[in-house]
């Protein structure tokens, strides 16, 4: 029997994967090869020297997932309020030091958290409802978006995705000008990682919240509503289905949110006045 053709592995892979050997069946024929597989592993997350959180994660991009992460959970208010002490490779997994102010750093102590991991879960380990449940302050209105706009940066987001095309494993969060031109894109097996080190990565570059707009590979979760809404993005569409906690989240932060983003359409969940009928 003749066994399809496997595409050649590349030579330098993608930062975030791994080579395995796999044995590929395809009706009664077998293959061995190389495959590339996306990285999973324990980031631990220490500020001021104490562990705070343990996720699983890509070990890709973490300097921006720290980031990221921290402005979303609000260990800070600012991106200015933490810095990066180092990015160390353990045993056990990867370890991200972060450098706060006093003053948030025992807010931080007080709050006794630790996130176990599940590929991102944010919510996970949090001892009182209302730790668990945040909601955001309201969004600023910002700008309006055209449909178009929406259907493009969903295209460029797709063909941004190397390690997803190399491994078929990781979610995706991309930020997209007005027009749709996608200026940022960050993947981990996580989708609330994913977005956590998308964040970071706007607030290093310097990217405004007011100037652009979100598109997510995943459904929109309560979190993902939440952690959107808190760094002042004004509109997330969702390739998705969202919840109806991230519905409730959007409505009260008022976050337009669209799931089943696709580029024949989409569903407006909340606050659909920020999207423009380009027509076709």
């Amino acid at each position: 029997m003749t066994l399809p053709k496997r595409p050649a592995v590349p030579i330098a892979a993608v930062p975030g994967s791994v080579l395995r050997t796999v044995e590929r069946w395809h009706g009664s024929g077998r293959l061995r090869h190389g495959d590339h597989v996306a990285e999973e592993v324990p980031v631990a997350l220490v500020c001021n020297g104490a562990p705070f959180a343990v996720m699983m994660a890509t070990p890709a991009d973490l300097e921006d997932f720290a980031i990221g992460f921290a402005l979303s959970e609000g260990i800070v208010a600012a991106a200015a309020d933490a810095a990066i002490e180092g990015v160390e490779e353990r045993v056990e997994g990867m370890e991200v030091r972060l450098s706060i102010p006093a003053a948030r750093a025992e807010a931080l102590l007080q709050r006794r958290r630790t996130l176990p991991g599940r590929s991102g879960c944010g919510i996970c380990g949090s001892e009182l409802l209302e730790t668990a449940l945040r909601q955001p302050p309201p969004v600023a209105a910002g700008l309006r978006v055209e449909a178009a706009a929406v259907r493009r940066a969903l295209r460029e987001l797709a063909a941004a995705q190397a390690l997803n095309a190399l491994t078929g494993a990781t979610h995706g969060a991309g930020w997209a000008d007005a027009e749709g031109g996608l200026k940022l894109a960050r993947e981990d097996i996580g989708r609330h990682n994913a977005l956590d080190k998308l964040i970071g990565a706007m607030h290093r570059g310097g990217e405004r919240p007011d100037r652009g707009f979100l598109v997510v590979t995943s459904r929109a979760s309560y979190e993902m509503a939440m952690k959107a809404a808190s760094a002042g993005i004004g509109l997330m569409a969702a390739m998705s289905a969202p919840t109806a906690l991230a519905i409730a989240v959007a409505e009260r932060a008022r976050l337009t949110l669209l799931g089943f983003a696709r580029d024949d359409g989409h569903a407006v969940y909340a606050h659909g006045w920020r999207l423009l009928d380009s027509g076709g």
